[in-house]
């Protein structure tokens, strides 16, 4: 299933991307938890989301983490949300950042998906808060 092939320079770009946006700790977990199944899975989120759309330069990471928690809200993506809402102490979107985007959720895409993450995000942030008291 594992293509033999080097790595790209998009992916190397999307690896140092991924990690100043997810965090080393993040990002290694993923890694040591790949198998061969998913391996292909995780090169091609890293060159094609990390090394290609997250790595342009058009928008700041505090810009993109906003609109990616917004779709990921949108779209009932709930762990990538509290992935992206944890991330959020890397890319420099505040709370009230992530307050607004998740309104512009509630009107454009139904207040049940605003609802929903926004508990997600509360309950983040409270393990946010406690990790950082700690």
């Amino acid at each position: 299933m594992r293509e033999t092939s080097a790595p790209s320079a998009r992916y190397h770009q999307g690896m140092a991307t991924r990690r100043a946006v997810l965090g080393d700790d993040h990002v290694d977990r993923a890694e040591a938890a790949a198998s061969d199944f998913d391996r292909p899975f995780q090169e091609l989120i890293t060159e094609g989301a990390w090394g290609t759309v997250w790595s342009r330069p058009g928008l700041t990471k505090r810009e993109r983490s906003i609109v990616t928690i917004a779709l990921l809200a949108a779209l009932g993506q709930d762990e990538e949300v509290a992935m992206h809402v944890r991330a959020t102490a890397n890319t420099g979107a505040t709370r009230d950042d992530i307050c607004e985007a998740l309104l512009h959720v509630a009107i454009y895409a139904g207040v049940p998906a605003a609802n929903h993450a926004i508990k997600i995000a509360k309950k983040t942030y409270e393990q946010m808060d406690a990790e950082s008291a700690a």
